[in-house]
């Protein structure tokens, strides 16, 4: 049974098809394609067996551009019904079926569309020829037709032209009609059967069907085994061109055999090694080893379903050499990363591959195919791939220009030449019929210039007096040689000739007969020129050559026309040897850096080429593999020196000599370098953000002055060092600036000069710059005694990196040295001796508050306080007057905070924390009251300071509910405040919830209030329903005043209950009040009952539905890292960066909305790169999921692509860098 073909619909555009088979035994492996999916029954229609009448029903055929691919062949065992369920194809399975001749005939009756003439089924005879005619009527067609012969339903016989099977066209200019031929010559028995005709034109189509009879067959139908499979045709074989049909005939039966015994090569294939198939191969006669190969592997391998692939590629396409074809892929997941790859070579997009995508779908174009093109091509997604085969036809050759009988006579150099349609295109040469084969000692040479192919008879002979032809694929073409015979002397043979350059050269014969002749230089045709002069006078020939060249040098021959007679003659041109520096300094110097490779190149000259000779110090450098070595070349000599050091320095001579005679040159070659890394810095001095470094020269320059330096600095945890300078220090001392104070800096020094940059100096001994604070501030007085003076401060406004230690107070007495005030600000200014200030503190002290003890009574004091941190002490904060050393009484008063003055409400459970300030000196005592009675301690905390009391409840309870008496003394002076603290909570249900009365869908309720209010008025009630049979709830009236109401709209036929919440301020009561009795709303009907149902569990642990992806990003433009997860409790997500959580990060931005987590990093750099993860927990698991990010710079778009980052992400960072460029402007 032949294999399924596939045909496209007319109105698909038809790029590429999948190759036709190439073994015809698969007509054993092939079976019949399962029908298509019930879904796609209204798009193509029901899909029967196809039969040939049937074919121009198919709809109609594609435009000019749609015939570069040809139509799908056999399809490859083990593509399964996948491929055969393809959208938009139909398929043709098997041989027609038995009423199918009869539909032919019908098929053939029907009105043509555009054929005039249908070629008509014949018979012929094994051995004799046959025409089939076809011809289209052109009055309505601007173009030429396309016309196509088929053997079955899917061979193209234009790939079988040849000696057996000649097609031709014609046109009839006066009639209008183009007359297509198909011949067939010295047909066999399996030529027989059926062929098809197509003829399309733009939009129009047409088919014919016809039949081929061979009578007196003598020869059985072979069968098809292996090695007949994978032989090609078109490979020098002796059946080259032949119709080799019979892998596509009906099995016949075939006449009785003598037995032989049968190899199964198939077994021995899959025993074998891999290393022995060309072995197996060439002892079976299989010539198409690749195919055997690849079908080989077909069979081993096994259908697996793709994660990644919803619709793969097709195992191979066929596509005319010249055309255009398409490849599609339909991904799964369309956020997948797809790669093409030819050969395992990576495909980048050019003009011949262009890569589209159209949603989930991925196509690549292969533009002019090539037969390069014809190879292995797999594309990749993630960690699957698919792959497919290219096979590139060759169209038949034909010859476009004939060969032309020829006339030579003995000796000559007889060439007969044609022109054929493609270039280096298989050829044969025919002798009266015998095929000529070229080899060494043959005299018979083809010669292959494009489309020209020459046979080139050298010393024709009278033998060679035939026929000569020549064959392609699809034509052929034939001419007559005649050789005669004349005889000719030599009187004055050519002599060899040695000539100096710009001489004139003079070559001069004689010959017995006044005849043309020809000259040739070294096998070629001499040509004459204003240089050149060829002259012919009586049987006298000359070439003379003015101003002699090298070019001009070689083995010239002068050929008497129509003789094989030939007088040849050596020219040698001399030259002396000349040495050109002309690309070199005027003190021919030539300078390389130190560890470079320098190759220095030299021009010479001279003929014959001269020897040249490197030498340094009178020692010769020899040819070969050294580092310091000579390379010579006809036209130039080469010193190379693989790894330039600074011993290499010097002057090199360079010797030339030839024949000739001499030149001699010298070189001076310098080696410079880097300098040396300076020695460590010194940092001399350090203040809060600056420091002042010095530094000494190098000790060695590299051989090239000091130009300046770069100086580096770095964190001393850092690695990271930062350049401080773009513009070279010139000095060797440099004070940078800008530091974090309190930070640990390390500085380092590079050298340059004109080679480069040195390496690095080791880096300086690590500083911190430091800074003192500033003065405290609001320096006031807090108390004052007899005998004791006690200050508070503020800190100071900046305390810088070196912290803040403590704190020094100092005091003198007034009238110890005098004082100057200022009343600009209001504050004083003392300048007082050091000796005169008192420390208070003998230690420092972290506190910003401190008791002066030990001062006589009545005496005046003046107060400062300094801060002390690692940099030293800062500036004093004085008092701004002296300050008198006696206790002053100062009245109790309460300061009640103003919501205070209020009764204080509070739920049950919430927190009681009041503050309550107060002022009076010495410290007042105070006493705290609850409705008259001591406050109970272990219920509510009570603390105390100077200036404060608090009363604190942990969880409020009714209970704390009550007035609270505050009561402040200071000795006699008394105070006192009040406050009411309420504690509130939901109230009790209604009491009795009652229905008065019942009538039509009315209800009328009434309710008594609840006996527990929850210690705050009642604002209202809600009122709800239930139907006896759900007994679900439902809420009728909300925040409803009174304490009766009617319900309306009630359900006739219903039995209904109803309960009443009491509300508050706190919100409705726990428990509602229902009714003892129901409400039947009157009605007869069946009693329904309300199904119970279970509750479904809705818990889950995490899972992600949407994974993240490796991503590129642009720096400097934001990036998003998107997922989705799902879970039951709401999980925790957390992002993590290379195993790090990311917290508290202003780079970083973290979203979740339904379930999309998304992490956005601000203007990504290349630092930003690296392995993000996302982390999801709750109470049932955990789940991770990780991606890449890259980020790429740059600006250029071919930068970028080298670098890998897509073209989409590309082309909307440009997008944004040219809209971001008018907006400045």
């Amino acid at each position: 049974m032949p294999e399924p073909t596939k045909k496209e619909e007319p109105n698909k555009e038809k790029e590429a098809g999948t190759a036709p088979a190439k073994e015809p035994n698969k007509e054993k492996e092939a079976g019949p394609a399962p029908a298509k999916e019930p879904n796609k029954e209204k798009e193509a229609g029901p899909a029967p067996a196809k039969e040939p009448n049937k074919e121009k029903e198919a709809g109609t055929s594609p435009g000019k551009d749609e015939e570069d691919a040809s139509p799908p062949g056999a399809l490859p065992p083990g593509l399964g019904s996948r491929a055969l369920e393809r959208k938009d194809s139909e398929w043709s399975i098997g041989e027609p079926p038995a009423g199918e001749e009869q539909d032919k005939q019908n098929a053939n009756s029907q009105l043509s569309t555009l054929f005039v003439e249908k070629p008509q089924g014949g018979a012929v005879k094994v051995g004799e020829n046959i025409t089939f005619i076809a011809k289209v009527k052109a009055e309505d067609l601007l173009r030429k037709p396309t016309v196509k012969w088929f053997k079955g339903k899917w061979m193209d016989l234009a790939s079988k032209a040849g000696k057996h099977l000649q097609l031709k066209e014609t046109f009839e200019r006066h009639s209008r009609v183009y007359t297509f031929e198909m011949q067939i010559i010295k047909a066999k028995e399996n030529y027989a059967g059926n062929y098809r005709c197509e003829v399309t034109y733009k939009d129009k189509f047409d088919s014919c069907s016809f039949d081929l009879e061979v009578h007196e067959s003598t020869g059985t139908t072979p069968n098809i085994d292996i090695r007949s499979a994978f032989k090609r045709s078109g490979e020098g074989q002796e059946d080259a061109g032949e119709l080799d049909f019979s892998g596509l005939l009906k099995r016949r039966e075939v006449k009785p055999q003598e037995e032989q015994p049968e190899v199964d090569v198939w077994e021995l294939l899959k025993n074998a090694k891999p290393s022995e198939y060309e072995k197996i191969a060439f002892q079976y006669g299989i010539t198409d080893l690749r195919g055997m190969l690849k079908r080989l592997k077909r069979m081993r391998r096994v259908e697996k379903k793709s994660a990644a692939f919803a619709r793969i590629l097709d195992p191979a396409y066929q596509v005319d050499k010249g055309g255009r074809v398409r490849f599609v892929v339909e991904l799964a997941d369309p956020k997948l990363e797809v790669k093409w790859y030819k050969n395992g070579q990576e495909i980048r997009p050019s003009t011949k591959y262009i890569f589209e995508h159209k949603g989930c779908e991925r196509i690549m174009f292969i533009n002019n195919c090539a037969l390069t093109d014809d190879s292995e091509y797999y594309v990749t997604a993630g960690d699957e791939k698919c792959s497919t085969e290219l096979f590139v036809r060759e169209p038949p050759v034909m010859v476009t220009k004939q060969l032309e009988d020829t006339k030579a006579y003995c000796g000559e150099r007889v060439e007969l030449e044609c022109e054929v349609s493609e270039d280096d295109a298989n050829v044969k040469w025919f002798k009266n019929g015998e095929e000529i084969i070229p080899g060494p000692k043959s005299r018979y040479h083809i010669r292959v210039e494009g489309k020209k192919h020459i046979l080139v008879i050298e010393g024709a002979t009278k033998a060679d007096t035939a026929e000569y032809s020549v064959m392609t694929t699809g034509g052929q073409s034939s001419a007559k040689l005649s050789v005669d015979l004349k005889p000719l002397k030599i009187l004055t043979p050519l002599t060899d000739q040695t000539v100096n350059l710009g001489k004139e050269i003079c070559l001069k014969c004689e010959v017995s007969e006044n005849i043309t002749g020809k000259w040739t230089k070294n096998g070629l045709p001499v040509q004459e020129t204003d240089r050149l002069k060829i002259v012919h006078k009586g049987r006298i020939h000359k070439l003379v050559i003015a101003n002699a060249l090298v070019e001009d040098e070689g083995d010239y021959v002068f050929t008497p026309d129509a003789y094989s007679v030939t007088l040849p003659a050596k020219v040698h041109v001399i030259d002396p040897p000349k040495i050109n520096l002309d690309g070199l300094d005027a003190d021919n110097t030539v300078t390389v850096i130190a560890g470079n490779k320098l190759r220095l190149e030299i021009p010479i000259s001279g003929e014959p080429p001269p020897k040249a000779i490197w030498s340094r110090a009178d020692k010769a450098i020899m040819e070969g593999s050294g580092r310091i070595r000579a390379e010579n070349y006809p036209d130039s000599t080469t010193l190379v020196i693989d790894i330039a050091e600074k011993d290499d320095s010097g002057v090199y001579h360079i010797n030339l000599k030839n024949e000739a005679g001499e030149a001699h040159a010298s070189i001076k070659i310098k080696v410079v370098d880097i300098p040396d890394p300076p020695v460590a810095p010194n940092v001399t001095d350090v203040g809060d953000d600056w420091c002042i470094m010095t530094w000494e020269p190098p000790v060695y320059d590299g051989g090239s002055p000091i130009l300046g330096y770069f100086i580096e600095r770095k964190k001393k945890q850092s690695s990271r060092w930062m350049r401080l300078n773009f513009d070279l220090c010139k000095e060797t001392t440099f004070e940078p600036k800008k530091m974090i104070e309190g930070v640990a800096y390390e500085v380092r020094i590079f050298a340059v000069n004109a080679v480069g940059i040195s390496k690095p100096s080791m880096p300086s001994k690590p500083f911190v710059p430091l800074a003192v604070t500033s003065p405290p501030t609001l320096l006031t007085v807090d108390s004052v005694t007899d005998t004791t003076v006690t200050m508070k401060w503020r800190p100071p406004d900046q305390i810088g990196a070196a912290g803040l230690d403590g704190y020094v107070l100092e005091y003198c007495f007034e009238g110890s040295t005098s004082a100057k005030q200022s009343d600009e600000n209001g504050e004083a200014a003392f300048d007082l001796p050091a000796d005169d200030w008192i420390v208070a503190n003998t230690e420092l002290i972290d506190k910003t508050k401190f008791t002066i003890t030990g001062l006589p009574t009545d005496s005046r004091i003046f107060v400062r306080v300094k801060a002390v941190n690692a940099a030293g002490a800062s500036e004093p904060k004085y008092y701004s007057q002296p300050i008198l050393v006696k206790e002053i009484i100062e009245p109790p008063k309460i300061r009640i905070p103003r919501h205070l003055k209020q009764t204080y409400i509070r739920r049950v459970g919430e927190a009681i924390n009041l503050v309550i300030p107060f002022q009076g000196k010495p410290r007042p005592e105070l006493t705290w009251t609850k409705d008259g009675a001591p406050i109970d301690k272990n219920q509510i905390n009570i603390r105390n300071s100077e200036t404060d009391t608090i009363i604190f409840i942990r969880k409020a309870e009714r209970s704390h509910s009550g007035k609270y008496d505050l009561q402040v003394k200071v000795e006699k002076f008394v105070e006192t405040a009040s406050i009411d603290i309420r504690v509130i909570d939901r109230p009790g249900p209604p009491q009795l919830v009652k229905i008065d009365d019942v009538w039509g869908e009315n209800v009328a309720l009434s309710w008594t209030p609840p006996r527990d209010d929850g210690n705050t008025a009642i604002t209202g009630y809600t009122i709800q329903k239930a139907d006896k049979k759900s007994m679900e709830w439902f809420t009728v009236i909300e925040h409803y005043h009174r304490t009766n109401a009617t319900i309306t709209e009630l359900v006739i036929g219903n039995e209904y209950y109803f309960r009443v919440f009491a509300e508050n301020m706190c919100g409705l009561s726990e428990d509602a009040t229902m009714t003892k009795e129901s409400a039947v709303i009157a009605k007869d009907g069946k009693i329904y009952k309300n199904p119970v149902y279970e509750d479904f569990d809705f818990s889950e642990a995490p899972m992600f539905t949407q994974p993240l992806v490796n991503t590129y990003a642009v720096a400097g433009y934001n990036a998003t890292l998107n997922c989705s997860v799902r879970g039951n409790p709401k999980p925790k997500i957390t992002w993590m960066k290379n195993k790090v959580a990311i917290t508290d990060d202003p780079r970083y931005r973290m979203f979740s909305n339904q379930g999309v987590c998304t992490l956005e990093i601000r203007k990504p750099s290349p630092y930003d790169g690296g392995t993000y993860c996302c982390k999801a927990v709750n109470e049932l698991g955990t789940v991770e999921i990780e991606c890449k990010l890259e980020v790429k710079g740059g600006l250029s778009f071919c930068r970028l692509l080298l670098q890998g980052v897509p073209p989409n992400i590309i082309d909307s960072y440009l997008r944004d860098l040219h809209s971001s460029s008018h907006e400045e402007y």
